[in-house]
């Protein structure tokens, strides 16, 4: 056969590959011919590049819009066929202009420049204008970086910053568009009831006093009317909605013309509106016709209506107003024209309180007696206090709706290039518009009349129409269908971007607004808008409500500026925008200018803002869905990290800045689930989610056939998600438990944030196991955790800790002192106390006293020492006297728990290692010259030096009896024992040490038996490995008779300390 046979077409077995190993006949066809046989094997993960490609092309960032709910009402599925989109000018140009312009260039603007006069308004514009467009450069910059689904600002804000930022933000924007909306129904009102039909007013004053509380409840029966009628028209279907935008846009585009072309007229012919002042205060000429006192009829003089509202009867001889009297009443043209130098006059600002008078100040004037001022007099008044900063408030919502551009990009037909491009000519066209206007309205306008908000000078016309042309009501009826559009437009977004929120999951309360019509009809998302809306119109003034929204708006702005600029500073590869007019430096201005003017238009409004994105953000943070978006503050966090590692790693940290970073070691049971739960238990209150925490085990096995389930780890994090134990997790594949456990205390952590304590359980059942594997696996990591400097802790009868939902109402907390460890003893019931399960034990510290020592002195030493350290402990003294004095015993306990001065008065060659690896000092050698004990070696002839004996306590009873009981034995005959000596030493030296544990269990079973902790120092294990087994021997007599024991052995250094 060819050696090629397995290429044949035929039905002939084919020869095994290497390569291709196909068993479905059809998926082996097709791959014939593809040329790709090499990366067969890799196809079904890893698609084809023109597979991938064709699916980029078919890809369509359309979110369920308007188009398919359409479809969806007429029930016909119209066949799509892909045909050019929007370009800029429809698709982002003239949207943004429509939502900029709006309700505030209408019905506030001639009154903003009239009160803050031409130069501040031109100020508050161009700051204003320079945040928005500073705002569009950073919008635009993150647009042009990848595909933007319809969403806008918060699909921007949330994949750039993260889903808490972006969740916290775009509430924030979804209030603030709901209350634009409120802002848009109020501002319809008020020209309905104010300029169209006045006498449509269900509420009507009876007095003066009461005009302003009448028009209140007037504009909260009609919002609300209106509001619900517009949610009805949302309701039914948004293609009304989009039908009718073109002709709202066609208004607003005709109402600017008008302006311009008033303007242009007024310097040919200024129109005919005039204005009546009694002396230098403007008066309401909306009751009166003639602008005069009395009038001469056949030849007689005749009071005017005029004269009626100032004096008590329509006879000369009447009591009338002082100031009426003392003063003449003046006519001039409210509207001068733009020739006439009246720009002079309007330079300055002309702020005051509610109530002030509206006057113009270079007319003569005669001051009455009685400065009182009577409401009932048709004088023209503010109706609210003036000042800057309500100026800013109040104008900043006309330059919002910069994101209209954004949220129709799945519309455009290059969405990159459209974005920015038509964004930044609609901010600089309005811009241009607002900033003329400004001027424009200060040099045709008289002052008196900027200041009079709702044109009762001008009998009731709208101040902005007077100046229009060819008529007033071009500018009435442009304005009431465009702030009726903007309000449409206002309760259609609002709902999808609520909408858009609950489905990402990311605010757990939400989820029932992502529900909707069986279309994707936002109905619950609509509700709650008008909810929200409804209180805005129950605020009733324009005035008021601007304001809250200017917040939203800004704090949206503010994060926009900030994903910018946080993306450029990180320069992650990612961040590769199409459009390259942008820098850091502008963002960050942008962000500070939000900032600002946050806090200048209302700094109460501006914390309350920052309250409720703060709120939200941690209630995201806490509660919401982890999302993984690539955002930019994940990159930041990143970033700090690796700076901050670096940092950690010039010098080691000082013993102030000390704490345990722990390593948890766990075992695993065979389901892969956790042994012992109660450790990380343990773990989470002694670090109460402080410091570093790596929970690690090891998966026996190769990593190839493990390698998924050490990645993923589930149960691991399961457990510590359920303990709350806030650490990392690291799961390693390893060959046996013993290296693996090794490779962990080696290479966990990274840079300074390494472990430096180790803590695992006591192997409970090691005398019960069949094989020795356990115990010795055991004592090897204490070896490494020893070579490797790093502190040990071993919980005994960890399952019987308490969890961290019990709490100890009483008890103690031992701390048995008996070796110095660095004060690792003393710190670590200081940090359990932190938590609440062990708040309310109290510390006792022990320490053990030799016969040679001072007992009462030491206890001094020790209570002068733990002040110093600022413990609060109590400590108890505990005279140990050996009662079994055998032949080359050396006790094991040292004093160097009496005080540390005492420790480090003795010179460094006083102390010597011995097999323990604690260090001796030499004083405490007691060494008895004594060998009759060693005469039972006669009858042990036929053991072996090289047997092994493990000691345990009975032994030790068994040897200490035998000892008395046999003759002594001269030196002479020890030369005959030399093959027995070795042996008999290490068994000497085990009976020495299984008594001091007796002795010492002895003593911390009568003080501590009911403690609900005990911390003893953990002895080294023995440098000859022979005596492994006798080395648990001793550490279980040592605990015996206690429930919870924390073994603890210090890493070699101070971890504690006097100083400041």
């Amino acid at each position: 056969m060819s050696p090629f046979s397995w290429l044949s077409v035929d039905d002939t077995p084919r020869e095994s590959s290497p390569f291709i190993n196909i068993i479905d006949q059809d998926q082996e066809n097709y791959y014939d011919g593809k040329n790709m046989a090499l990366f067969e094997e890799e196809m079904e993960s890893n698609p084809m590049v023109s597979s991938l490609l064709n699916k980029l092309a078919n890809y369509t960032n359309l979110t369920q819009g308007v188009t398919e709910h359409e479809e969806y009402e007429e029930g016909v599925t119209k066949v799509r066929v892909k045909g050019p989109q929007m370009g800029t000018f429809i698709g982002v140009y003239l949207p943004c202009m429509q939502n900029i312009l709006g309700v505030i260039l209408f019905l506030r603007l001639t009154w903003i420049v009239g009160t803050a006069g031409i130069l501040e308004s031109f100020a508050v514009v161009v700051m204003c204008c320079t945040c928005t467009m500073l705002t569009a450069i950073s919008m635009s910059a993150i647009a042009t970086n990848g595909v933007v689904p319809a969403g806008g600002s918060y699909y921007m804000i949330s994949r750039s910053l993260g889903p808490e930022f972006g969740g916290a933000v775009g509430l924030c924007f979804y209030l603030g568009t709901t209350f634009a909306g409120s802002m848009y129904i109020l501002g319809t009102i008020e020209i309905l009831l104010t300029y169209i039909v006045p006498n449509a007013a269900v509420f009507v004053a009876e007095t003066k006093e009461d005009e302003s509380v009448a028009l209140l409840n007037n504009m909260r029966v009609y919002g609300t009317c209106c509001l619900a009628l517009m949610a009805l028209v949302v309701f039914v279907g948004v293609k009304y909605v989009n039908k009718l935008s073109l002709v709202f846009l066609a208004c607003v585009v005709l109402s600017i013309m008008a302006i311009y072309a008033g303007v242009i007229k007024t310097a040919i012919e200024p129109p005919n509106f005039p204005i009546c002042l009694l002396g230098n205060r403007s008066l309401q000429n909306h009751n009166f016709e003639k602008c005069m006192k009395t009038e001469e009829r056949n030849n007689q003089t005749h009071t005017t209506k005029l004269w009626d509202l100032f004096c008590d009867s329509p006879y000369l001889n009447a009591t009338c107003d002082d100031y009426f009297i003392r003063n003449n009443v003046t006519e001039i043209q409210g509207i001068p024209g733009l020739l006439s130098g009246v720009i002079k006059d309007n330079l300055w600002s002309e702020y005051g309180p509610s109530g002030m008078l509206v006057e113009k100040k270079d007319q003569l004037s005669v001051p009455a007696k009685d400065k009182s001022r009577n409401i009932n007099l048709p004088y023209v008044f503010n109706d609210i206090s003036t000042f800057f900063t309500l100026i800013v408030g109040i104008y900043f919502p006309s330059v919002t709706g910069i994101m209209a551009g954004s949220n129709r990009s799945g519309d455009l037909r290059d969405a990159q290039r459209s974005i920015p491009t038509g964004t930044i000519l609609a901010i600089a066209t309005t811009s241009f518009l607002y900033m003329t206007c400004v001027v424009l309205f200060g040099a045709c306008i008289e002052g008196v009349v900027l200041r009079d908000k709702f044109g009762d000078s001008v009998k009731k016309n709208l101040v902005i129409g007077t100046l229009a042309w060819p008529s007033p009501w071009v500018i009435v009826i442009g304005s009431f269908f465009s702030c009726c559009g903007a309000g449409l437009q206002s309760l259609t977004g609002a709902p999808r971007l609520l909408q858009a929120i609950a489905r990402d999951g990311i605010v757990p309360f939400l989820q029932v607004f992502g529900h909707g019509k069986a279309n994707g009809e936002p109905t619950w998302a609509l509700l709650m808008t008008a909810g929200i809306c409804e209180i805005g119109i129950l605020i009733a003034s324009l005035d008021e409500v601007a304001p809250i929204l200017s917040m939203f708006f800004l704090m949206c702005y503010l994060f926009v500026n900030l994903a910018c600029a946080v993306q450029t500073l990180l320069g992650t590869p990612n961040w590769r925008p199409r459009f390259k007019f942008y820098h850091w430096t502008l963002s960050f201005l942008g962000m500070s200018l939000c900032l600002s003017l946050m806090f200048i238009c209302s700094w109460y409004y501006a914390l309350v803002a920052m309250c409720i994105a703060g709120c939200i953000y941690k209630y995201i943070e806490y509660r919401g869905a982890e999302k993984e978006w690539g955002d930019g503050i994940r990159g930041l966090s990143l970033n700090a990290a690796r700076y901050a590692l670096i940092r950690l790693e010039e010098a080691p940290p000082h013993t102030k800045n000390w704490r345990p970073q722990l390593l948890v070691l766990l075992k695993l049971d065979s389901d892969l689930g956790v042994k012992h739960p109660r450790l990380l238990s343990l773990t989470t209150q002694l670090k109460a989610g402080k410091g570093l925490t790596i929970v690690s085990s090891v998966l026996e096995g190769t990593y190839m056939s493990l390698g998924a389930q050490a990645k993923t780890a589930e149960q691991v994090r399961a457990a510590m998600h359920s303990e709350r134990t806030k650490g990392f997790c690291h799961v390693v594949a390893s060959s046996n438990l013993r290296d693996g456990f090794s490779h962990l205390i080696q290479s966990a952590g990274l840079g300074g944030m390494k472990h430096n304590t180790v803590l695992m359980a006591w192997p409970g059942a090691w005398k019960q196991a069949q094989d020795t594997y356990p115990w010795k696996n055991f004592i090897e990591t204490v070896r490494e955790t020893t070579s490797a400097h790093q502190a040990l802790l071993v919980a005994k009868n960890i399952d019987r800790f308490p969890s961290n939902q019990d709490r100890l109402g009483e008890g103690t907390i031992d701390v048995w002192w008996i070796v110095h460890d660095g004060g690792l003893l003393m710190l670590l019931p200081f940090l359990l106390r932190q938590h609440k399960v062990w708040r309310k034990c109290k510390m006792r510290i022990f320490s053990v006293a030799q016969m040679d020592d001072n007992s009462i002195q030491m206890k001094k030493d020790l209570q002068m020492f733990l002040y110093q350290l600022r413990l609060n402990a109590e400590v108890e003294v505990v005279e140990m006297v050996s009662s079994y004095s055998p032949t080359c015993i050396s006790n094991y306990i040292t004093d160097e728990s009496r005080s540390s001065i005492k420790r480090k008065s003795l010179p460094e060659s006083a102390w010597l290692f011995g097999d323990t690896g604690v260090a001796l000092p030499q004083a405490q050698l007691i060494h008895d010259r004594n060998t009759k004990s060693h005469a039972n070696l006669n009858n042990k002839a036929a053991v072996s030096p090289e047997h092994h004996m493990t000691w345990t306590k009975d032994k030790l009873i068994a040897e200490r009896n035998r000892n008395r009981a046999e003759p002594n034995m001269g030196v002479k005959d020890l030369f005959n024992l030399k093959p027995y000596l070795n042996l008999f030493c290490r068994n000497q030296s085990n009976v020495r040490r299984m008594h001091t544990a007796v002795k010492l269990n002895e003593v911390v079973v009568n003080k501590s038996q009911g403690a609900q902790l005990v911390l003893l120092n953990m002895p080294g294990p023995p440098k000859n490995k022979g005596g492994d087994e006798n080395y648990m021997e001793f550490l279980e007599v040592l605990m015996d008779g206690l429930d919870r024991v924390l073994l603890v052995r210090g890493g070699g250094r101070e971890v504690i300390t006097i100083y400041s």
